[in-house]
C-alpha cells in the first residue's frame, strides 16, 4: 500500500504560482510512476503530469510550459510547480502512485485561480 498526502494548494490570482507536493509514506524508488492528475467540477479526472523512477517526465498538451514536475527522493516528495495559472486550472489535484500492480490516489488538494 502507498499512502499519498497532497499539500499546497489555495487561491490564487491568474498569472500567480503554486507548488503542490505529495508526501509518500514509503520510498519512492520503489515507486513506478508518480503523477498527478486533477478534477474539475462538473468534469472527468484528467491527467497533468507523470515522473516515473527513471526521472523521465510526462506531460498534459494543457501544463506543457507551465507546469513542471520534479521528485525528492530524499523526502519521498514529488512536487508541481504550477506557473501562468488560468482560471480553467482551477481543480482538485490528486496524486497517484503507480505499481507494478495496482495504483493508489491521495485525497487531493484543492486549486482555486481567479481571474
Amino acid at each position: 500500500q502507498v499512502v499519498l498526502r497532497e499539500s499546497g494548494g489555495g487561491l490564487v490570482q491568474a498569472g500567480e504560482s503554486l507548488k503542490l507536493s505529495c508526501a509518500a509514506a514509503r520510498d519512492i524508488d520503489t515507486i513506478n510512476a508518480l503523477s498527478w492528475y486533477r478534477q474539475a467540477p462538473g468534469k472527468q479526472r484528467e491527467f497533468v503530469a507523470s515522473i516515473n523512477s527513471a526521472e523521465s517526465t510526462n506531460y498534459a498538451d494543457f501544463v506543457k510550459g507551465r507546469f513542471t514536475i520534479s521528485r525528492d527522493t530524499a523526502k519521498n516528495t514529488v512536487y508541481l510547480l504550477m506557473n501562468s495559472l488560468k482560471p480553467e486550472d482551477t481543480a482538485v489535484y490528486y496524486c497517484k502512485a503507480d505499481l507494478t500492480w495496482s495504483h493508489f490516489w491521495g485525497r487531493g488538494t484543492q486549486v482555486t485561480v481567479s481571474s
